[in-house]
């Protein structure tokens, strides 16, 4: 049972989202406690069904509004490169992959910029737009309906193209990560998207920087068979990856300055 102070603290929290005030370092510095104490305390408040996670803090439930893709592209930059980084080191010479629309996969496209031999089919207009110069690369897209918040195609056009294409590896952005496994998204047709591509490709890998594991921030969700792996980096609630690798869920925890993880990240548990 937390103490008084601590329930007092998360109280005032809640109410702070009423008010626009819930970024992390600013509620950190407002009660004189770490930032890690506060991403617990919005995990739990979460949980609880008080706030919505959003990214570096928290807000109403309800009052959510999904931001641009130009929006996050500097949120958690340094993570989200790292996070690319790591996740192009997955993939090898004649390989065939599969990237989702989202800014941490397009860190990953970034990355892989100078590769040999490689095939990526996508959807993403990010995606392409990074592997356009890419000389090595073959890039074929996924047409469809421009979604313009997500800077991606979907719907039934797309859905048709995906069917006649398979994947060595499939790289999926997000919005949220649940306790429970499930990827959350603000719109329905892209997690009919993602969970298409999952079936497309042999190995799954979802890029999701710290700020989304155990967040909650939309209502549309896909539960992804296992096996599969998170990359993520360092500011991950440590009690939100344990219950992640509880489900058997792979997770890797990506050092956000060497651009690598410790040998012990990919611990999973069955």
């Amino acid at each position: 049972m937390p103490s008084v102070a601590t329930e007092t603290r998360r109280s005032a929290i809640v109410d702070l989202a009423h008010e626009g005030l819930a970024n992390v370092e600013t509620l950190a510095s407002r009660f004189d406690v770490s930032p890690s104490t506060i991403r617990r305390d919005l995990a739990i408040l979460t949980t609880e069904g008080r706030i919505a996670r959003t990214y570096g803090g928290a807000i109403p439930i309800g009052a959510h509004s999904e931001s641009t893709l130009r929006q996050r592209m500097d949120q958690a930059h340094s993570a989200k490169v790292a996070i690319g980084q790591w996740a192009a080191t997955q993939i090898t010479t004649g390989d065939t992959v599969l990237l989702d629309v989202g800014s941490t996969v397009g860190a990953l496209a970034a990355a892989l910029t100078g590769a040999r031999g490689l095939t990526v089919i996508t959807a993403s207009l990010t995606v392409v737009t990074e592997l356009s110069d890419a000389g090595g690369v073959v890039v074929e897209c996924l047409g469809g309906r421009l979604r313009p918040l997500s800077q991606g195609f979907l719907g039934p056009l797309t859905e048709a193209a995906l069917e006649r294409v398979s994947a060595d590896a499939v790289f999926l952005g997000t919005d949220g990560i649940s306790d429970e496994g499930e990827i959350c998204e603000a719109d329905l047709g892209q997690v009919r998207l993602k969970e298409l591509m999952v079936r497309r490709a042999e190995r799954v890998y979802v890029l999701a920087h710290g700020e989304k594991i155990g967040a909650r921030p939309f209502h549309a969700w896909f539960r992804i068979p296992l096996p599969w792996t998170i990359v993520t980096d360092a500011t991950a609630p440590t009690e939100r990856v344990a219950a992640l690798r509880a489900r058997g869920v792979q997770v890797v925890v990506v050092d956000e300055t060497q651009g690598s993880r410790s040998p012990t990240t990919t611990e999973s548990v069955e």
